[in-house]
């Protein structure tokens, strides 16, 4: 039973949310193969609904932390579009003062912590993130996101067995889209239903339609509400599926074009609207009113990422210890 209703609003919301998600990654891939935007990148096209139903019941005040696929995830938390594009461009106005790049955002203001590139590093960070928030006495709670490629990290055992111990106020969510980089869960695991490993551990788990933003929503709202009662973590496996590559490099011969058209044909972005429409939420002229606001919204991120500086040389050694005069740093 969700405490958090879900109402007009909450469609409303989804819906832009997951369209700016969607077409900011589009145009992410398109500055990619023009060269403007270098390095590794990963596209999150198709996983919205896991952002926006988990959106729709945190508050500001709670984090977010997850491995590299990470622009939506800091849009979501509220990171501007501005400050993430200038970020993948690499110009000092990025949200990592252009030192991070396309795998690496984080907004402190905005409690996202990263954008981490060690596969399942950020999993025991995320636990770190909820001990403080226990130890100061909020009720605050972290959402760890990880792939299902990182479930196989020994991290995650040890991380799921101290949250569980000490009932941190943390949501374990594993973002499962069937493939770590290109190779397949049935291949790299005897137990395919992931969801299952956080049981030996007393973790209430469950597995979730991740391409469903109302599923998403109802299991995270449960979840939300455990922690902030002091009663410990949840581990929430989303069923998901990304329709680009691992990465921008990757040529995808290990799936079918079959597979991918059969989860378009559940699309979150337009599932949300069929619903709006069907429910008499908007009309069309708001639906158009959206996509010009999204359009210009992108196209105004690109140019501030363009007109932007580059970092000085002096940036490199700024930012690596938290003494503003450490002694050892020589330029």
């Amino acid at each position: 039973m969700s405490s958090i209703e879900i109402t007009k609003d909450t469609y409303l919301m989804w819906y832009e949310s997951m369209l700016l998600m969607r077409k900011f990654e589009e145009k992410t891939g398109q500055l990619y193969g023009q060269q403007k935007i270098r390095g590794f990148c990963h596209l999150y096209i198709g996983q919205e609904a896991v952002l926006a139903g988990a959106m729709s019941v945190i508050r500001h005040e709670d984090s977010l932390i997850t491995a590299y696929r990470d622009h939506a995830h800091a849009l979501a938390k509220g990171t501007t579009p501005k400050a993430i594009m200038a970020e993948m461009y690499g110009k000092a106005t990025g949200c990592s003062k252009g030192k991070g790049g396309s795998m690496h955002m984080f907004d402190k203001e905005n409690n996202f912590y990263g954008g981490h590139g060690i596969v399942g590093g950020q999993v025991p960070l995320g636990a770190g993130i909820a001990f403080a928030e226990k130890y100061k006495g909020t009720d605050n709670v972290n959402i760890a996101y990880m792939g299902d490629g990182a479930v196989r990290q020994g991290a995650l055992t040890e991380t799921f067995n101290m949250a569980a111990l000490w009932k941190l106020p943390v949501i374990f969510v594993c973002e499962n889209n069937g493939y770590a980089m290109g190779t397949s869960v049935e291949r790299t695991t005897v137990q395919t239903d992931i969801y299952k490993l956080g049981l030996p551990y007393g973790i209430p788990s469950a597995p979730v339609d991740g391409m469903d933003p109302v599923a998403v929503h109802n299991a995270m709202d449960e979840a939300v509400s455990r922690a902030r009662r002091g009663e410990g973590p949840t581990f929430l496996e989303m069923r998901t599926y990304r329709y680009k590559g691992h990465s921008m490099s990757d040529p995808q011969k290990y799936r079918t074009k079959e597979e991918l058209e059969s989860y378009k044909a559940k699309d979150p972005i337009e599932q949300v609207k069929l619903t709006i429409e069907k429910e008499g939420y908007a009309d069309e002229k708001w639906f158009e009113e959206i996509e010009a606001k999204i359009k210009a919204t992108v196209d105004e991120a690109v140019q501030f990422a363009e007109e932007s500086p580059w970092p000085e040389a002096s940036e490199l050694y700024t930012d690596v210890y938290v003494q503003a005069d450490y002694p050892y740093i020589r330029d």
